[in-house]
């Protein structure tokens, strides 16, 4: 199920983990990556429930993309109990321009196959996802 414009195909896991990410709350965060040489989206690895969001940053490599989705639990201003999907596009400077250049392409694609992305956030460096900006998105 490739795409034209990119070419890129997604492996059925990745949907698979996700819908147990968003119905079954099974993993706190899911980090995928481009396999350039089959030119597919597979899962890299799948955050355990009590993982924090400290965790789920530190699994994003430092000079290469992914994408990630991440199940992020708050308190309103009400005291109400909710959670937000988020997708995050991570594109580090330090990354290959190739490798950023097949993520941007493909991002849309991919963030289609997850339907029940609530947030979406495009990072370059760990500052453009702190955990106030992630708060702060979700509220």
């Amino acid at each position: 199920m490739a795409n034209s414009s990119s070419g890129m195909a997604v492996h059925d896991d990745c949907k698979l983990k996700f819908l147990e990410l968003k119905a079954k709350r099974n993993y706190r965060f899911i980090v995928f990556k481009i396999e350039e040489k089959i030119q597919q989206v597979t899962v890299e690895k799948l955050g355990e429930p009590n993982e924090s969001y400290d965790d789920f940053t530190a699994s994003l490599p430092a000079d290469e993309c992914r994408y990630a989705v991440y199940d992020f639990d708050f308190t309103t201003s009400e005291n109400c109990q909710k959670s937000k999907i988020f997708f995050v596009a991570w594109s580090p400077d330090t990354s290959r321009i190739r490798s950023k250049m097949l993520y941007a392409s493909s991002k849309d694609r991919f963030r289609r196959e997850l339907d029940g992305v609530q947030v979406e956030l495009q990072a370059t460096d760990p500052s453009e996802m702190s955990f106030d900006i992630v708060k702060s998105r979700a509220l």
